[in-house]
């Protein structure tokens, strides 16, 4: 009986010491939100490589909007949150001071959409476009930043043309959707500026932007850079895209390369650039596909399982 006991006691000691091998990541895939039309809804296309997208869904709509006057779904911006919870903003009108915004567990059934009033305090404000959204983890709290043009401000990059409008990018910072920050200036590049889109890339922040000047056209994509996410930024570098109007851009790291998708907006069709080191660009628009009609959006990543249940 004192043998079996001893048996039994080593075993459960061995069993309890052992270590188990580490399980492989679950493979990810890409998603890209984005719209058709002057704004119909969510729309989601999915890669595996970066490179080649299809759409979900036969591309239908996810999400019809409610939300604002116009019930328009621009630019939809969808992150993974602090709390895995998916949270998308996106331009509700051409003229309202304010954004949608909605949240997900599973990009299936989503939360009641409301109208968040970013710019309702300024009686100049002309318009809230292309927000976006990016999570701080140290400060565990979100910035949502869009584009405004305020009636009277920065007139000597002012145009007649494109209706006048003159864009700057302002920021608001919540953690929970509810309470959210004033609203503060986050970009003046010394241009008309619009459609920002920051990432994370290791101690700095990484913000691609659209130089919208129209007198003499640039409507071109560029880079600026920050060690704080709130800035300040830099200057802008030259152009990252060519001789065609680009807007919308989205980023993807693919290993060492960096893959910046935007809507050639007047060629009715996407366009990409990639680079190894944020300098020299490539411009590799004929590498992609993506579906017919396609307006711009955003990259997120999601586990396979979870791609799996949009898939049924």
């Amino acid at each position: 009986m004192k043998q079996l006991l001893s048996f039994l006691l080593l075993s459960i000691t061995l069993i309890s010491c052992t270590v188990l091998p580490k399980q492989p990541a679950q493979e990810e895939v890409y998603l890209f939100s984005y719209f058709k039309g002057n704004g119909d809804g969510l729309h989601l296309a999915y890669s595996q490589d970066g490179y080649q997208w299809k759409a979900l869904k036969n591309d239908s709509i996810f999400l019809k909007p409610t939300a604002g006057i116009d019930k328009l779904m621009r630019d939809p911006c969808i992150i993974r949150g602090g709390d895995g919870k998916f949270h998308m903003v996106w331009t509700v009108s051409w003229n309202e001071k304010g954004i949608g915004y909605a949240s997900s567990e599973d990009l299936l059934h989503w939360s009641e959409q409301k109208f968040i009033p970013v710019m309702a305090h300024e009686p100049n404000a002309r318009n809230t476009w292309a927000p976006e959204i990016t999570y701080d983890a140290r400060n565990k709290e979100y910035l949502i930043y869009w584009a405004t043009t305020i009636t009277g401000l920065y007139p000597e990059t002012q145009s007649a043309m494109d209706k006048a409008y003159n864009h700057r990018i302002y920021y608001a910072t919540t953690k929970d959707f509810k309470d959210i920050s004033p609203t503060k200036l986050l970009y003046e590049p010394g241009f008309n500026v619009i459609d920002a889109s920051i990432v994370k890339d290791q101690n700095r922040y990484v913000m691609f932007l659209k130089d919208e000047t129209r007198e003499p056209a640039q409507k071109n994509l560029k880079v600026a850079y920050s060690k704080n996410l709130t800035g300040p930024y830099s200057a802008a570098g030259p152009p990252i895209t060519g001789n065609y109007w680009a807007e919308g851009p989205t980023t993807l790291q693919l290993g060492k390369k960096w893959i910046v998708y935007f809507d050639k907006y007047t060629q009715r069709a996407m366009g990409a650039v990639q680079s190894e080191d944020l300098e020299t660009w490539e411009d590799i628009s004929d590498k992609i596909s993506f579906p017919q009609g396609m307006r711009h959006g955003t990259i997120f990543k999601v586990s396979k399982h979870e791609f799996e249940k949009l898939l049924q």
